[in-house]
């Protein structure tokens, strides 16, 4: 999907009323007040931008779920500086970026957190090392404060990409690979566990073609050696379609396929699920099918 009509080269030279933040910090410890104060010091009296908090609890280091996060919220931001913050090579040889696309620009570690989000906008536009931004007294543990936030409040107030640091390549920044479904040959789809929600959802990777194709129920399986005692799902379309602690797949708000139990938590069953962890699932009629090989 691309959001925003504007090219690849469109400029940022007017600036921007919006930064959006999206980080693995949590709310506490004063992480993320800090790259408030820091916007809000450098713009202060020049123009009025609004700091927007997207999501603050990724879970630490992951990057990918970091990654997906920022692409899903682009739907329903305005155009803006859109920062991301999962960083756990911060202090290393990774660098800082700046990245233009479809309008917007995207400000974060080179470490494939900004991309899908940035190919969501648009096609890919200047991009830039951060090497002539940031604070004074910069350190080497805290990029979201000292590094990112100074450039996001400068492309803010309109400054031009290239004067926060040497042109890049887009095609020469680092990628993720987006999760998908396997299917293994005996039919059986193999699924990585992509997030697992405060209510303890479970979110895999895969969408709307995988959950017709399991049919109106399924056989779940834990890959791996100890794989446990297949798990009976009913398919459904809310929690409410199948009886209290009972687990059901379902499509969640993300669109993407998710093991729930209604008024209960998911990543409990199968032995207890973890992002990271695998799924065999095959229709429930197909229950022989689900050996891990």
């Amino acid at each position: 999907m691309r959001h925003g009509a504007e090219g690849p080269d469109a400029s940022p030279a007017g600036g921007f009323d919006l930064v959006t933040l999206v980080t693995d910090y949590g709310p506490s410890g004063g992480f993320v007040g800090a790259l408030h104060a820091v916007v809000d010091a450098v713009v202060a009296g020049r123009r009025a931008v609004r700091i927007l908090d997207l999501d603050h609890e990724i879970p630490r280091h992951d990057v990918l779920l970091g990654a997906l996060r920022m692409e899903r919220s682009l739907a329903y931001t305005r155009p803006g500086v859109h920062v991301g913050v999962v960083d756990p090579g911060v202090g290393g040889s990774r660098r800082g970026i700046a990245l233009a696309s479809g309008g917007r620009v995207f400000v974060g570690p080179d470490n494939g957190l900004l991309l899908l989000a940035a190919e969501a906008a648009g096609e890919l536009g200047e991009a830039v090392a951060l090497e002539s931004v940031g604070l004074r007294g910069r350190t080497k543990t805290f990029d979201g404060r000292d590094l990112f936030a100074p450039a996001a409040a400068e492309l803010a107030l309109g400054r031009a990409l290239s004067d926060l640091g040497p042109r890049l390549d887009p095609a020469e920044l680092v990628r993720l690979e987006r999760p998908r479904a396997r299917r293994r040959p005996d039919g059986t789809l193999e699924l990585l566990v992509v997030q697992v929600d405060g209510f303890g959802n479970v979110q895999l990777a895969a969408g709307a073609t995988e959950l017709e194709d399991l049919g109106p129920a399924a056989v779940l399986r834990r890959a791996g050696a100890a794989a446990g005692e297949p798990l009976a799902v009913q398919v459904a379309e809310t929690f409410g379609d199948v009886a209290e602690d009972c687990p059901l797949l379902l499509l969640d708000s993300d669109l993407a396929l998710a093991l729930s139990v209604n008024r209960g938590r998911a990543d409990e069953l199968l032995g207890g699920l973890r992002v990271g962890d695998r799924v065999l699932a095959a229709p429930g009629r197909h229950e022989g099918g689900l050996g891990d090989r």
